[in-house]
């Protein structure tokens, strides 16, 4: 039983953050934004990318939705609220993916420009920041976590899978900013769009499941009384 509340947990923050994240695209800009560095740099800074997007991701998965919490937000609205918001990105993302990447671009245009001494300050802003896990991926694992169950076990089961799921997506990161310069030959622009538009339909669904898990309590509490 623990074992598939993890899985299940894996299985809803996996595929919504890897359609926000879509690593596959972010790979290709990498790829065009930091074609002055040498491989090896390349490859440092991915990884510190990497790093970097796991610690923003597990901050907003656990400690998103205590936060709002704070300043007096209910857990349905949260859930409603990050629907919405997901859905609508994803409908922007679905409409026109490649304005979406054409902005990512130009959020990590300056690492281009930057001399070799200074990339490791470029690490986390801007390519990690917006770049790789923007406002976008806050929002979707702020959400996320908001479907979290409400008793003590059940809580931590699904934190350690939606977590598993965090450090999944950024080996991939990893692996794709990495491998970024062969990637951009194998899949070209056609490839790009058509990964960009099934990661964009697909976060719209995940979306409206999250929506639809906090309108039913309140409709529940608002038929009850």
């Amino acid at each position: 039983m623990i074992l598939t509340g993890a899985l299940a947990a894996f299985l809803l923050a996996f595929p919504a953050l890897f359609s926000i994240v879509n690593p596959l695209a972010g790979a290709i800009i990498f790829n065009e934004v930091t074609t002055q560095q040498t491989h090896p740099q390349r490859v440092a800074l991915a990884r510190r990318v990497a790093v970097y997007s796991t610690i923003v991701m597990l901050i907003s998965l656990l400690a998103g939705t205590y936060i709002l919490s704070f300043f007096g937000i209910s857990l349905n609205a949260l859930r409603i609220a990050g629907g919405v918001v997901v859905s609508l990105r994803a409908y922007e993302m679905l409409s026109a993916p490649d304005t979406t990447s054409a902005r990512k671009e130009q959020e990590a245009r300056p690492v281009g420009e930057a001399h070799s001494q200074d990339l490791a300050g470029f690490a986390f802003f801007p390519l990690t920041l917006p770049f790789t896990t923007g406002p976008g991926t806050i929002a979707v694992a702020v959400s996320i976590g908001s479907v979290r169950p409400d008793d003590l076990q059940g809580m931590a089961v699904f934190y350690a899978g939606a977590s598993l799921a965090v450090l999944a997506l950024s080996v991939l990161i990893w692996v794709t900013y990495t491998t970024a310069d062969r990637m951009a030959v194998v899949l070209g622009t056609v490839g790009r769009q058509v990964s960009a538009r099934l990661a964009a339909f697909l976060l719209l669904g995940i979306g409206v499941q999250i929506a639809i898990s906090g309108f039913v309590p309140v409709l529940h509490e608002a038929l009850g009384r």
